[in-house]
């Protein structure tokens, strides 16, 4: 059979007609297609005019011998079996037919019966396995080449995909930033719209809110507390007296301790009405409780839900001990203006009564940390820093976050970072150094 599934197509070729008689009579029984041809000529027009499977060709024919025709067969159909019948005197025509024709086998006359059959099957066979073979091979090297390109308009779409996703993030990046800088402008001009009011008292109100929520920031932090709350304690430190914007300009300034009641009365609403005010802003939805409960005492005596204990947020309980320090040396908490150490004495008298004891014993930490009457700070750019210098501020990139914070001792790695940070953003960097006075 042919690799088709019809019977395969035997061509016989012998210039004795006994010859082709016997053959074609041996083979029909097992189903092939027979055809005949009396010469070399003939055998390559029947060729021409039909697909032969397997050749058989005498040796010895006149005008054109075996040997001349099978090499005829090989070079315009190579892929058909090519067997020989010799005699045992056509030796050196036999092995020019070997050579020039590359034929499968030879056959000796008179051949027998069984051996020839079973030559012509083996010879079929071998011709399917060998066509499967060249089939599947096309079709392999096919599929690899097709893969080959897949994989190429793959690689070049995934380039252009990175490429698309690396500029949108790139774009994203930018606007996030441009956005954030917004944001945080935002913030601070919302924060100064009470200190640039020009009732009594205006100018020592000035700085409060970024003070508070420095210094709250600070003390947040040594309390171990996540970035997002931090975050949030910040901006709450900003904008925790936003609600203080509807009161008359008399009662900004003027100290909680002289107020008369239906004064105090209005102050105390002033929490309620900064969160209602930044509550509606998504980012602000956080720091607008902590805004709420700033005031809430640690003994439930505060305003405006007395609160107590750890029942109140802990933002709110580390904004009411740093709003209430700066408040005392200001002069808008009591009557006079405290100094700075009078100031943590009324801090540690409360403890554990208007404020958190944990959070007091921590802030009194930040401020031993700050420089005193004796210290002198310094400004310098990095290439004048030195590994052991010491902050005396905080050090924030110009998008608002924290870099260093104060009191950190800087390290030689430290610095690098720092010359390195510069170099990548091009921003120079202005660090306050500690330094003793002399």
């Amino acid at each position: 059979m042919s690799e088709t599934g019809t019977p395969a197509t035997l061509l016989f070729v012998d210039d004795e007609p006994g010859i082709l008689s016997a053959l074609r009579r041996l083979f029909r029984q097992f189903g092939y297609r027979i055809l005949i041809a009396e010469s070399g000529a003939q055998g390559l027009a029947e060729m021409e005019k039909t697909a032969v499977d397997l050749i058989i060709s005498d040796m010895r024919m006149p005008e054109m011998d075996g040997a001349t025709f099978l090499r005829q067969v090989r070079q315009r159909w190579p892929e058909t079996v090519r067997i020989l019948l010799t005699g045992y005197a056509d030796v050196t025509s036999t092995i020019a037919a070997i050579n020039e024709g590359e034929i499968y086998r030879y056959i000796s006359k008179p051949w027998d019966d069984n051996e020839i059959v079973n030559v012509v099957r083996e010879a079929l066979e071998r011709q399917k396995l060998e066509s499967e073979n060249r089939r599947l091979t096309a079709l392999t090297q096919a599929q690899n080449d097709e893969l080959k390109n897949l994989n190429a308009s793959l690689e070049q779409k995934v380039a252009e995909r990175t490429s698309e996703l690396q500029q949108a993030l790139s774009f994203v990046e930018q606007t996030h930033a441009e956005l954030k800088k917004s944001f945080l402008t935002s913030v601070q001009v919302f924060a100064g719209m009470v200190e640039l009011r020009s009732g009594p008292g205006g100018s020592r109100l000035a700085g409060h809110g970024r003070r508070v929520a420095d210094t709250a920031r600070t003390v947040a932090q040594r309390l171990g507390m996540p970035d997002t709350e931090i975050q949030n304690i910040t901006l709450a430190g900003l904008l925790h007296d936003i609600g203080k914007l509807g009161l008359p300009d008399e009662l900004l300034g003027k100290p909680y301790n002289t107020l008369t009641q239906d004064q105090r009365a209005m102050v105390m609403k002033h929490p309620v009405i900064g969160q209602n005010i930044l509550i509606a802003i998504e980012k602000f939805k956080e720091a607008a409780v902590i805004v709420r409960h700033h005031h809430e005492c640690f003994d439930g005596s505060g305003y405006p839900d007395r609160l107590a204990g750890i029942a109140i947020p802990q933002g709110s309980r580390i904004l009411c001990v740093v709003n209430d320090y700066d408040s005392l040396q200001m002069g808008t908490l009591v009557q006079r203006p405290l100094r700075s150490e009078e100031a943590q004495a009324y801090l540690i008298d409360n403890r554990g009564k208007r404020y958190d004891p944990k959070v007091v014993d921590t802030f009194i930490k930040v401020l031993a940390e700050t420089p005193k009457a004796g210290q002198v700070e310094l400004p310098l750019r990095t290439m004048h820093l030195k590994p052991g210098m010491v902050l005396s501020r905080d050090l924030a990139h110009r998008d608002g976050y924290l870099l260093l914070a104060k009191g950190s001792a800087l390290t030689a790695d430290v610095i690098g970072q720092l010359v390195k940070l510069e170099q990548s953003e091009k921003q120079l960097l202005t660090l306050y150094i500690r330094q003793e006075a002399k």
